[in-house]
């Protein structure tokens, strides 16, 4: 049996006929600047997502740069991260000429740990970045408060938690802006690029939306130096086909972590849902001390997996100028030396998940065995 890490071709095929009628009507009516269907988009995931405003753009890391920038964050200032996340998160903060400054994660949730943050805080922090991470949102009450205490920003990267929840409130809605990235691999996913920020501030949405637009609130009247950042009419169209589906897809998510949680062996550590928390399994992420030798021995078997993320933010050589030698991260750098993700989608069958389940037995009963006589 061969199971991959991502299906999107079951998906698209229970979706086909709506995903074409939306395209094809965009493309009849060939309003495709910002048009009906961004702007209907833009509504619906703000209604979604509990919030005033959304703002479409083309990426996620679009979405966080000029969530950065729509909240002062510029040259020179710092801004309160974690280093266990996709290399986007970081990467926005440099786009606006300020400095990440990293925090370690919480080994439970492998989000930002928020009793490391203020001793980190210094009269040039301007805002914290908090990191939804594989589907389960950062415990966001004390980093709140921490940045009403000292009157910072709280930007949400909520690009892998559509859906996801902290205090019965929905990712994105919690601090001044949430960022989504709707790569095509995502809980809601694209079929190309696009992105989306969500705020209840009018300021920073109104800022938001002149900086994807070269900074122009009418044509021709510039009064930002912004970019061209417009998330494209036919993704939004594709994505207004697959957001009545979200809740759905993600519950079915869940229900195949439950199935993971009852079959795997009790020797790897599993996804654990705070009590605060709902948890929308964007990744299935395990850990192992045998991470490496476990994961040959399921690709021999045919069980696709992935690493988010091999090799941490601050020690990523594009990174050396920002961290210098004050990053210690002990949980990061273990963590990402032991983490695994599983398969994970909402067309999983529940034989699929059996098989995976059997494999890990497998390895522990004989694979490991033979792993170290080959050593």
């Amino acid at each position: 049996m061969f199971i991959p890490f991502v299906d999107l071709k079951k998906q698209y095929q229970a979706i086909r006929a709506e995903v074409l009628a939306g395209i094809g009507e965009a493309l009849e009516g060939m309003q495709l600047f910002l048009g009906q269907n961004v702007q209907a988009l833009e509504a619906e995931f703000a209604r979604y997502c509990g919030t005033e405003f959304a703002i479409g753009v083309g990426s996620g890391t679009e979405a966080l740069h000029l969530a950065l920038r729509a909240c002062g964050v510029g040259p020179g200032d710092e801004v309160i991260t974690v280093s266990h996340t996709f290399f986007a998160t970081v990467e926005a903060i440099a786009l606006v000429g300020a400095r990440p400054v990293f925090v370690d994660i919480d080994p439970h949730t492998y989000n930002m740990d928020p009793s490391q943050i203020e001793s980190r805080i210094t009269a040039r922090t301007r805002a914290i970045l908090p990191v939804h991470l594989y589907g389960h949102p950062a415990d966001m009450g004390p980093i709140l408060e921490l940045a009403r205490t000292y009157n910072l920003k709280v930007i949400e990267d909520a690009c892998q938690a559509h859906g996801a929840e902290c205090q019965g409130c929905r990712t994105g809605s919690l601090g001044d802006v949430g960022c989504f990235s709707f790569y095509f691999t995502k809980n809601l996913g694209a079929y190309g690029e696009a992105g989306m920020m969500v705020t209840s501030d009018p300021d920073i949405a109104r800022k938001s939306k002149m900086l994807r637009d070269h900074g122009q609130d009418a044509k021709y009247h510039h009064h930002l130096l912004g970019v061209n950042g417009r998330l494209d009419e036919i993704q939004a169209a594709v994505l207004r086909v697959k957001l009545p589906h979200l809740d759905e897809w993600n519950e079915r998510r869940r229900s195949l972590a439950q199935a993971y949680e009852a079959g795997l062996p009790s020797s790897v550590t599993k996804p654990q849902q705070m009590p605060w928390a709902k948890h929308v399994y964007h990744l299935y992420v395990i850990r192992t001390p045998n991470r490496d030798q476990l994961r040959a021995w399921l690709e021999a078997k045919g069980v696709a997996t992935g690493i988010h993320y091999p090799i941490p933010i601050h020690l990523q050589e594009a990174c050396r100028g920002y961290c210098g030698n004050d990053a210690f991260l002990p949980v990061t750098e273990e963590v990402s030396g032991e983490i695994l993700s599983l398969p994970m989608y909402p067309e999983l069958t529940a034989e699929e998940i059996g098989y995976v389940c059997d494999c890990f037995r497998d390895f522990s009963e004989f694979g490991l065995e033979a792993s170290k006589l080959e050593v």
